[in-house]
């Protein structure tokens, strides 16, 4: 009867106004016994009442409300009743919890409420329930304050943190539709700049915001492992999606297919270069912004995590005059720093450096840089055609694909230039014999390589809680190792290292020269087994055994081992 009481009361209150005809009331409440839509909203579609006047009776009712007690301001509400009254129910129904009175739960809602949704309500939190009417910005403020109780932190560090200047060097005026003319509001810029400074701050590599059906996830991947760090409002989605787009010249109108743009920003007098890519996903544009911050990076081969005799031959290999050397590794795995660190070393005004690269992720003077458009025709092959009429010393193609492209750059090898490149393989040894699957002939590949290097990168245990730990032992065991051997470490996680117990990366190298032996096992077309098994004898370490080492020497931990070996 509580429901029924409520309906009479709001019809005679719009009955008494003038606004509607008591027939009109009637005819609206048996359509929404059919329906299930609001009364209000019956109302206004059916011409009876225009929405600001309807708006005008819910103020009057959500003033009568505040006369008596009820709550009047979303941060007066309990925020436990979050447990109670789940996220869906509120959303579903646009009602949302206040406040307990005398074993009662007080609800609000911009609606009157009929009899089967008081019933579920009733049933989904085991209390009696009492309605109160209210605007739908209220019960949107309440759920952001209830379920996003990051926004909450938001303003927190927005008021009391000192936060980052973040200028944005290059940014496109765009017009913009509903949800996203928010895009140039102070608090979503300050969100977005928030994100990009406080990613910085924590030395991630990338910033990922995804859209779900209920919540816009933000996460950061430090250290090759990605960690959540907060959920935007979902009613600002569409806000700081475009935000980022036009920040990085991206056309905020075009939502169906992917786009790939850049931004330039200086933050604490440093300049920091993101790329963008947006995905459109089933709810809305993903977004990743890689960040390119050159002055937390390491080109120093001494630096990178080579052992002494590895580094030793590696950089006998990059003195000869000509020949190639090839990086492998999965994507991630710090080819691209080991690349240009070789390429730094080699730098000189003597040289003609020059690289073909998709993308080029940072820039050097004294090196020719060339970026891939394949759009137009500009692909690693084509450029490696040109780049021999360029008169080069040192040619790095970014990455291997194709058969013409691995012709190209074999030839370029065995005609006086030095080569460096990538490929896509799981070991040093398993590399040849996949330029020889690609269709290059095995005495090509014997000839014009120098070295193949495989590698990955381990996160690095945090020296500032750094402890002394056994390892299980099942973990012992699938590595090959006794259980007493051998004193290992582990990181227990601390402010410097964000409660994680890790803090950088260093890479894991697998270095693998090629002999007499191993260029006539190639030209006779060896397995690549039995390939490793000679490189093995001939002094060859394993990506595994070099990081057992490492963990030995508490650099890093045997599970960071073990995953990267696996």
């Amino acid at each position: 009867m509580g429901a029924v009481r409520l309906k009479l009361r709001l019809g005679e209150l719009l009955v008494k106004r003038g606004l509607v005809s008591l027939e009109q009331i009637e005819e609206a409440l048996k359509i929404q016994a059919t329906t299930g839509k609001r009364l209000g909203d019956i109302l206004v579609e059916r011409g009876y009442i225009t929405r600001e006047a309807l708006e005008g009776v819910l103020e009057e009712y959500k003033a009568s409300a505040e006369a008596n007690g009820a709550v009047s301001k979303a941060d007066e509400v309990d925020p436990t009743l979050a447990k109670l009254f789940p996220e869906k129910l509120a959303r579903m129904f646009k009602v949302v919890p206040l406040k307990m009175e005398d074993g009662t739960l007080l609800v609000a809602s911009p609606d009157v409420l009929d009899i089967s949704t008081l019933d579920y309500i009733r049933f989904a939190t085991g209390h009696n329930v009492k309605v109160i009417l209210t605007t739908e910005a209220f019960v949107e403020s309440v759920i952001d304050r209830l379920y996003s109780p990051q926004l909450d932190i938001l303003k927190d560090v927005f008021e009391e943190a000192e936060m980052e200047s973040v200028e944005v060097l290059s940014e496109e005026e765009q017009e913009l539709t509903f949800g996203e003319d928010l895009a140039h509001e102070a608090p979503v810029i300050r969100l977005v700049n928030y994100i990009i400074a406080d990613a910085l701050s924590k030395r991630a590599s990338d910033i990922h915001m995804e859209p779900y059906e209920k919540r816009f996830r933000v996460r950061f991947r430090i250290d090759g492992v990605l960690y959540d760090q907060m959920d935007v409002p979902l009613r600002l989605k569409e806000a700081v999606v475009a935000r980022v787009k036009i920040m990085s010249s991206l056309d905020i109108m075009e939502r169906r297919i992917p786009q790939d743009g850049r931004i330039k920003v200086r933050i604490k007098g440093k300049e920091v270069d993101l790329r963008v890519s947006t995905v459109p996903t089933v709810f809305g544009e993903k977004v990743v912004m890689r960040l390119l911050e050159r002055s937390g990076l390491v080109f120093d081969l001494t630096q990178l995590g080579f052992e002494e005799e590895q580094l030793k031959v590696f950089v006998e290999a990059t003195e000869r005059p000509y020949g190639m050397v090839l990086i492998t590794g999965p994507t991630g795995s710090g080819k691209t720093t080991t690349l240009y660190s070789a390429l730094i070393r080699l730098n000189s005004p003597e040289v003609n450096i020059m690289t073909v690269e998709d993308p080029v992720e940072y820039n050097f003077e004294g090196i020719n840089q060339v970026q891939i458009k394949e759009d137009i025709g500009l692909t690693f092959a084509s450029a490696l055609r040109a780049f021999l009429r360029q008169d080069p010393d040192i040619i790095l193609v970014g990455e291997i694909r194709d058969m013409e492209t691995a012709d190209i750059a074999i030839k370029a090898a065995l005609t006086g230039h030095l080569v460096f490149s990538t490929l896509h393989t799981n070991d040093a040894p398993s590399t040849v014999t996949r330029l020889v699957d690609m269709g290059v002939e095995p005495f090509l590949v014997a000839s014009s390589l120098n070295m193949v290097v495989a590698q990955r990168l381990v996160r690095k245990i945090c020296a500032n809680c750094r402890k002394e730990y056994h390892p299980p032992p099942s973990l012992l065991e699938r590595l090959g190792l006794e259980r007493e051997e051998g004193t290992f470490y582990k990181g227990e996680g601390c402010q410097a290292c964000n409660g994680t117990g890790y803090k950088g990366r260093i890479a894991l190298y697998e270095v693998m020269p090629m002999s007499k032996r191993i260029m006539t096992m190639v030209v006779e077309r060896v397995t690549a087994d039995h390939i490793r098994q000679v490189a093995l004898e001939e002094g060859m370490a394993t990506l595994r055994e070099v990081g057992i080492r490492k963990a030995r020497g508490g650099v890093t931990t045997l599970e960071e081992v073990m995953r990267v070996t696996t």
